[in-house]
C-alpha cells in the first residue's frame, strides 16, 4: 500500500477500475494502447494478443454495419472532441464455461475523449456495457405489447362488425365507447354520447325505470337487463332489449361495463297489438314475450366482450364458410357438433339443402348483405334424424380487411316463440 510520500501507480490503477474501459491511441487505425482487467475479463481476450494491434484486429467486427457504427464513433470522437454512444451493437463471445456455441451479446458502448494540456486529442477511452438482459427484457416487452394491440385490434374489429349496438362504460357507467351500429342508428357522432350524453336520446317515460335497473346493477355488480326506447337518427323511438355485464380484473375490482342491444320494436309492438286484439289469448301472447325476455335474461353476454351477445352470432371466413367464431347461443342451435374451424356446409348440412350456403355464397360474392325476417330454419337431429322448425330474424353482413371481403358475420335473433305465439292467435286452432 503506498503512503503519502510514495508515487501512485496510475498505470495499475487504471487497470483495477471496476468497469470495462479499453484505452485507444487517436490514430486511424485505433490502435490499443491499455485495457482495465474488467476489459480483459468481458472480452475474453488476453491483454497482449490486443495491445499495440489495430481495434479491428484486436477485436473483429462481425459484420460491416457494426465495423461502420465503431468507426464513426471513433470519427465522431476525433472530429468534435466530445464524447459519443454508439447504437446498440451484437458481439456474441464464447461462453465463459467452456461451451462450444457462442453467447449471444448485445453491448452498449461510449467513447470519450482525453486531451492533452494543449486541448488536443491524446486517447480515446472506450467504455463498454453489457446490456443482454436489458436488450431481451425490452424486444420481450415489445412484442407483449405487439401481440396486445393485435388482441385489441381483433375485439375492436369484431365489435365494430357486429350487427347490434354495442357499448362500453367505465366502472361509474360513463360511457367510452359506441360501435358503429349505435352510432347509425342514432345519427349521432361519437363524442355527443360519451359521458351520459346518451341519455339525451332516451324517451323520457323510461328514464325512471332505466336509472333503477342500473343502480341495482351498480350497487350488486351484477349483470342488469332492460327495455327502453332510444331515439333513432329519424326521431322514432324505438323499443330496445339493452343487456349489460361488468368486468372484474383478478383482484375483484370492477374494471369496466359492456353492453348490448336489440330493436325489439317491432316483436313489441306486435305482441301489444295481439293483447288488444284478443283478451283471452293476453295471457299466452305474455307467456310468449316473457319466455323470450328470459331467454336473453339467461345467455350470458360478450365471452371476451361479445362472446355471449343476446343473440346468435358467427363468423365464418373465406369463400368456404369455415368457422371463425361462434357464441354461446349459436353453438346451442346445434349441440353435439364441433363447429370452429369447420365450414357451414361440413357442420350444418341442412343450410345447403335449405339455400343458406346459396345466400352466404351471394353476400361473400357481391358485398350485398342479406336480412331477413321470421326465416324459417329446419335444424336436424344428426342421431335420430327428427326435425324442428325454428324462426329467425336473419343478417348476413360481409366482413371487410383493408377493404376486400374476407368473410361474412352471422347475427340472428330467434323469434320462434314469437312465431308460434301469433299464430296461435291469428288462429285458434292452430297447434303449436
Amino acid at each position: 500500500m503506498p503512503t503519502a510520500a510514495s508515487p501512485i501507480d496510475y498505470h495499475q490503477l487504471f487497470r483495477a477500475l471496476p468497469d470495462n474501459f479499453l484505452l485507444i491511441g487517436p490514430d486511424a487505425d485505433a490502435t490499443i494502447l491499455d485495457n482495465t482487467d474488467s476489459h480483459v475479463a468481458a472480452s475474453l481476450t488476453p491483454r497482449e494478443q490486443a495491445v499495440g494491434k489495430p481495434f479491428f484486429e484486436a477485436y473483429p467486427a462481425t459484420d460491416a454495419e457494426s465495423a461502420r457504427i465503431i468507426r464513426e464513433s471513433h470519427e465522431h470522437v476525433r472530429r468534435h472532441l466530445a464524447p459519443h454512444t454508439m447504437p446498440l451493437i451484437r458481439y456474441d463471445l464464447a461462453h465463459t464455461a467452456g461451451q462450444g456455441d457462442l453467447q449471444e451479446l448485445y453491448w452498449e458502448a461510449t467513447h470519450f475523449p482525453v486531451l492533452d494540456a494543449e486541448g488536443r486529442l491524446a486517447y480515446i477511452l472506450q467504455r463498454t456495457h453489457d446490456v443482454t438482459e436489458r436488450h431481451h427484457a425490452e424486444r420481450r416487452a415489445a412484442e407483449a405489447q405487439r401481440a396486445l394491440n393485435e388482441t385489441q385490434n381483433r375485439m375492436r374489429f369484431v365489435l365494430d362488425s357486429l350487427p347490434i349496438l354495442v357499448w362500453t362504460a367505465r366502472p361509474d357507467g360513463m360511457r367510452d365507447y359506441f360501435n358503429p351500429r349505435w352510432l347509425e342508428f342514432t345519427g349521432r357522432p361519437p363524442e355527443a354520447g360519451l359521458g351520459d350524453g346518451w341519455r339525451e336520446e332516451i324517451h323520457p317515460d323510461d328514464c325512471a325505470k332505466l336509472d333503477q335497473a342500473w343502480q341495482q346493477a351498480s350497487a350488486t355488480g351484477q349483470a342488469y337487463q332492460v327495455e327502453y326506447r332510444l331515439r333513432r337518427h329519424d326521431g322514432q323511438y324505438r323499443w330496445l332489449l339493452m343487456r349489460a355485464l361488468p368486468r372484474h380484473d383478478e383482484h375483484g375490482q370492477l374494471t369496466m361495463w359492456i353492453g348490448a342491444g336489440t330493436d325489439i320494436h317491432d316483436q313489441k309492438l306486435l305482441v301489444q297489438e295481439l293483447l288488444e286484439a284478443n283478451e283471452q289469448q293476453a295471457a299466452l301472447s305474455d307467456q310468449a314475450y316473457l319466455a323470450q325476455a328470459e331467454a336473453q335474461r339467461q345467455r350470458e353476454t360478450l365471452y371476451n366482450l361479445f362472446m355471449e351477445a343476446p343473440a346468435l352470432i358467427s363468423i365464418a371466413r373465406g369463400p368456404e364458410h369455415r368457422h371463425e367464431f361462434v357464441n354461446t347461443l349459436y353453438q346451442q342451435l346445434f349441440p353435439g357438433r364441433e363447429l370452429l374451424g369447420r365450414t357451414v356446409a361440413e357442420v350444418v348440412p341442412e343450410a345447403e339443402s335449405q339455400g343458406f350456403i346459396a345466400l352466404l355464397d351471394h353476400v361473400y360474392q357481391t358485398g350485398e348483405p342479406y336480412y331477413g325476417s321470421e326465416v324459417v330454419f329446419r335444424i336436424t337431429d344428426p342421431e335420430t334424424g327428427q326435425s324442428r322448425e325454428q324462426f329467425f330474424n336473419i343478417t348476413y353482413q360481409p366482413l371487410r380487411e383493408t377493404g376486400r371481403i374476407v368473410g361474412i358475420s352471422h347475427f340472428a335473433y330467434n323469434v320462434t316463440e314469437l312465431v308460434l305465439a301469433r299464430q296461435a292467435l291469428e288462429n285458434p286452432g292452430f297447434d303449436a
